[in-house]
């Protein structure tokens, strides 16, 4: 398919479902922490505006979960169908750390994710808060331990190798590998932003229409309450894992910056745009500014950054995929930073609902955390290659013995069900913010009978309405 090897689907078919499926878990791990505060605020004032809020955003929520659970399914299944090489070296340090992410996470979560979505009726205030706490601090458990392991393969420690398998003799030292607090408050904080632009951008298309209902004014203003306090304190923290990657992958930090080669004795510049050329060992049209690449990355002008052509080729990242992924991220994060910024400013002068101009810049900002968060994945999967447990085992030695034709069809096949299944998810959950809060009415009975699934929560056909 496409001219491309087994080997090479097997990783476009990997990066194209957790790419599906990190969207998911990144707007529950935001709206379950948002829900909670919700119903905090409820208990406390009694406004409806609050329960009406909850109610509202409890359904994209529930929605998004569903669809989470079966792509991270999917997903598992992978590393012993497509990439068993991988499973049999580090399967004893991955694999438990997968397993403790279920048995603490999520069992937590679906434990008290029922109560949160159908116990309105049934248990009483106090209990109902406590488990939409509990979800929140689930999905927030969840992201603690898939990025332990995540960052493992990034910066492993802690293990031993017996026999070509990894054998751990430490757990505190595998899950707190050094690259692992940057990328767990990296995650989280890009979590919480993407889903303040999410909702933010869901208030900005009601009020362009007129809507300037309590529920909708105020989850705008909330959202750009976060998008002011979290976006510069999210690029202070990426400023801190820069400088930890430089550290422990300073092969990757080289191909970010599109960096091949120093000049004896001078600090090194920074790359604004360019086009990294791999064969020719470059980086063409490019724009840099003098020494600034040594102040950001050493927080010096007399240390240099380590270039491309200072490791072999076969261990060099794709310069030309990661320079352009990070700059898309952190452009993306300058506008969040600029959105909060200017809506400060806004509120300054009372027109905070009634700017048409960043009204619409903050509906075109809707998916700008999620795509920020798909462009910094991509910086930290490609920038590793070629080694899937970084400086152990290479991509090319953990991938399962495929053939190109099955790789090719059941690419193919996820492709064509997870455009089905994931787009009708999709398509629903734009019509419920469409629709946006209702007005709360306490005299709304409970749903009959006993719900079985986090779906039935979405009281609504999926089907379109004649």
């Amino acid at each position: 398919m496409f001219g491309l090897d087994a080997f090479h689907l097997a990783r476009v078919q990997f990066a194209f479902t957790v790419s599906f499926h990190i969207i998911f878990p990144a707007i529950t791990i935001g709206l379950a922490s948002y829900l909670a505060v919700l119903e905090g605020l409820w208990l406390k004032s009694k406004k409806p505006v609050y329960r009406s809020l909850y109610d509202f955003w409890s359904k994209i929520f529930a929605v998004n979960f569903g669809m989470g659970v079966v792509s991270g399914l999917v997903m598992a299944y992978q590393f012993g169908t497509n990439w068993s090489g991988f499973s049999q070296f580090a399967g004893s340090i991955t694999g438990p750390l997968l397993t403790y992410e279920v048995l603490t996470a999520f069992f937590l979560e679906a434990g008290f994710l029922g109560v949160m979505l159908f116990g309105w009726k049934r248990v009483g205030p106090g209990l109902h808060f406590f488990a939409t706490c509990m979800v929140a601090l689930g999905t927030l458990i969840s992201t603690f331990w898939i990025l332990a392991s995540n960052s493992w393969m990034q910066t492993p420690q802690g293990f031993e190798i017996h026999n070509g398998q990894v054998v751990p003799v430490d757990w505190f030292a595998v899950v707190f590998n050094p690259s692992f607090p940057y990328r767990l408050l990296h995650m989280s904080v890009a979590a919480f932003l993407s889903s303040a632009f999410f909702v933010g951008a869901s208030a900005a298309w009601h009020l362009l229409r007129g809507n300037k209902t309590p529920a909708i004014k105020t989850m705008f203003s909330m959202a750009l309450w976060m998008a002011l306090i979290v976006a510069p304190l999210q690029a202070m923290i990426g400023d801190m894992h820069g400088l930890n990657t430089l550290k422990h992958q300073p092969a990757k930090i080289a191909a970010i910056e599109g960096h091949w080669e120093n000049v004896p004795g001078e600090p090194t510049p920074l790359l604004l745009f360019g086009w990294p050329d791999m064969e020719q060992e470059r980086t063409r049209f490019g724009l840099e500014i003098p020494a600034l690449g040594s102040l950001i990355l050493t927080h010096s002008l007399d240390k240099q950054v380590p270039a491309l052509k200072e490791f072999p080729k076969e261990d060099r990242p794709n310069s030309t995929i990661v320079f352009w992924s990070f700059r898309m991220m952190a452009g993306l994060g300058m506008l969040m930073i600029l959105a909060g910024i200017f809506s400060l400013w806004l509120r300054y002068r009372d027109r905070l609902y009634e700017n048409r101009a960043f009204l619409r810049f903050m509906l075109w900002m809707g998916p700008s955390g999620l795509i920020a968060i798909l462009a910094g994945w991509v910086t930290t999967e490609v920038g590793r290659q070629p080694w899937v447990v970084y400086g152990l085992l290479r991509t090319k030695d953990a991938v399962s013995a495929h053939g190109n034709l099955q790789m090719s069809i059941s690419l193919l096949t996820f492709f064509v069900v997870y455009m089905s299944v994931f787009g009708v998810g999709y398509s629903y959950m734009i019509r419920q913010i469409k629709k946006g809060p209702q007005p709360f009415n306490d005299d709304t009975p409970p749903p009959h009978g006993t719900p079985s699934r986090p779906l039935s929560a979405a009281t609504e056909s999926f089907e379109e309405p004649r």
